[in-house]
């Protein structure tokens, strides 16, 4: 049974999303204030957290900027706010994907289920490694090393970095991305992919602004340059 962290200071909400999670199998425990999830996610260890983003003590955003160095299960971020400039915060600080609220109870289930099945099958992949130069990936402990260092990559963030790397030399379809590794359809709007590949560049030391090792191809999608490590 996989365990759910939910964080919403809404007493109502949080007991209708409990109760309907539960009854999908899920076993859930709340939390109302942003500053005490730490606390209750070490003593919980949930499989994943469904993150408000306005809280009492400390706002969803805070919350992931300070769990994010260890916790590495999915979070889910809600929010009432539809500009992308929250989204894409929201995604910079290590959140998984985002539900825009008033939150359709199967849309919420539909997200939790893909952000679980594609965690849960990362966890049974057996094990291998891809080198590329000074680029080593490992997939059974979910590791990326650079230059000898480890890089601190989100769940979302290594999956991405090994689907590219898989298909070096290939396009990579947004499409293709958003269906592994978001478990939805791009809806030719979604930026989430967008902000995930920035990430890796920064992280990777690639150029932001002529990108050389993960190329974009315009209209298509990305390309992992094998030789640019």
């Amino acid at each position: 049974m996989s365990k759910i962290l939910l964080v919403e200071d809404d007493a109502r909400l949080a007991g209708l999303v409990q109760s309907f999670l539960v009854q999908h199998g899920f076993s859930v425990q709340q939390q109302g204030r942003g500053d005490a999830v730490a606390e209750h996610c070490k003593q919980f260890q949930p499989d994943l957290i469904v993150l408000d983003l306005m809280l009492p003590g400390l706002d969803g955003f805070g919350v992931c900027r300070q769990i994010r160095p260890w916790y590495k299960g999915p979070v889910l971020m809600l929010t009432a706010k539809q500009s992308d400039i929250d989204q894409v915060l929201g995604l910079e600080l290590g959140a998984d994907d985002y539900v825009i609220k008033p939150v359709e109870p199967r849309v919420l289930l539909a997200r939790i289920n893909a952000l679980l099945r594609r965690t849960q099958v990362s966890s049974q992949t057996e094990q291998q490694e891809l080198a590329f130069g000074r680029l080593l990936l490992k997939q059974r402990s979910r590791e990326a090393w650079f230059d000898n260092k480890m890089i601190d990559l989100t769940s979302y963030e290594f999956d991405l970095l090994w689907m590219l790397a898989r298909h070096a030399g290939q396009t990579v379809k947004r499409e293709a991305i958003h269906q592994q590794i978001i478990g939805r359809e791009y809806d030719g709007l979604d930026r989430t992919v967008d902000v995930r590949v920035s990430h890796l560049r920064r992280k990777l030391g690639d150029n932001a602004e002529v990108p050389f090792r993960i190329k974009t191809v315009w209209g298509k999608g990305y390309l992992f340059v094998a030789d640019a490590w």
